[in-house]
């Protein structure tokens, strides 16, 4: 079979449209050549955390990849059959375990087969989901579409040296199910923040700072603080909220100082006041795009993630998707497409 052609610069033309593809691919049985990767960036090509994830979905699906390297512009990536797998990995450098994990989970768990991994790398690092994150808000996302796994957070890793320990189980996904997440209800926030090698009391500032920010808009919190050792100073927090409409996490870590970060995390939580926020939007897509029904779910602004997942999802499944303008935001409509999934 030709491999189908995907231009690796559109939309956000990053990390995003990779991981995307060579999930799908390992999920449908269809091969796929990604070009122009990263063609509009300082650096084009592949960096070392794009390697990482591909070459532990290659290894379960048993995939035939061509053109893999640092640097690269192109790949083709020719997937077979996924099988039950038990690993462990090493990233080598402080490259984010949760960015990994997009790719590993859903190909693993719609494909009805099991993982057990353990990884070594970035627990919490820029320009990524926080490992509390994948934790308490995609685990939960998923969990209603029928995408079940565990992760255990055994050591924290930050940049540079990374150096984090995560343990993952997938289970099979039995029925993939659509969902409807239209608007938060629920006043009830839960508040994490772990760190190490930084002052508690520029912790609790933070925290406290959250904790007030969001209190004076009409919510309950609840926050636990955790000091976790790592190799590096760093820090993860995040404030979350779950109801039977509505999946909602703020998530930041420490860049050079702690100062203001709890302000970044309050105001972005309550900025996410319909049913998912920007985040968790683009990383329901492949699994909604999989389904035999419709899902909705309604978000604050259409990201340059969602705009791509929502255009590499149709190519490869040919599921149906729409977007409509609201007073308050925008509503998502993805008609799934079961038929896409490799037999």
């Amino acid at each position: 079979m030709e491999p189908l052609k995907i231009d690796g610069s559109y939309g956000e033309g990053g990390g995003q449209i990779i991981r995307t593809a060579v999930t799908l691919s390992s999920i449908t049985g269809k091969p796929i050549e990604i070009e122009n990767i990263r063609k509009n960036r300082d650096v084009p090509g592949l960096r070392p955390q794009h390697l990482t994830g591909i070459k532990i979905l290659a290894k379960i699906c048993n995939a035939k990849v061509d053109g893999l390297h640092i640097g690269s512009t192109a790949f083709r990536f020719f997937p077979s059959k996924i099988s039950d797998t038990a690993l462990k990995e090493n990233v080598g450098t402080a490259g984010s375990i949760p960015l990994i994990l997009q790719v590993l989970i859903p190909a693993v768990a719609i494909s009805k087969k099991n993982l057990k991994l353990s990884i070594v790398g970035g627990t919490d690092v820029a320009w990524s989901p926080t490992s509390n994150y994948t934790k308490f808000v995609l685990r939960e996302a998923y969990s209603r579409i029928g995408i079940n796994f565990t992760i255990d957070i055994k050591k924290r890793g930050y940049y540079p040296k990374g150096g984090g320990l995560v343990d993952v189980q997938v289970s099979p996904c039995k029925k993939i199910k659509p969902i409807s997440l239209l608007k938060r209800t629920t006043s009830s926030v839960k508040i994490l923040c772990s760190y190490s090698m930084i002052s508690k009391e520029s912790i609790e500032d933070e925290v406290s700072e959250v904790k007030k920010i969001l209190e004076n808009h009409g919510l309950c919190c609840n926050y636990e603080i955790k000091e976790e050792p790592a190799l590096d100073k760093g820090c993860s927090l995040l404030a979350f909220a779950h109801d039977g409409n509505s999946i909602i996490g703020s998530d930041a870590i420490y860049n050079k100082g702690m100062k203001g970060i709890g302000q970044i995390v309050a105001n972005r939580f309550l900025e996410s006041d319909l049913g998912v926020d920007l985040f968790l939007s683009d990383m329901l897509v492949i699994p909604l795009a999989l389904t035999s029904e419709t899902s909705v779910f309604r978000v604050k602004k259409i990201t340059k993630h969602l705009e791509t997942n929502l255009f590499v999802t149709s190519n490869i499944t040919n599921c149906k998707y729409g977007i409509g303008k609201l007073d308050d935001g925008f509503e998502v409509r993805i008609k799934g497409n079961s038929d896409a999934r490799a037999q």
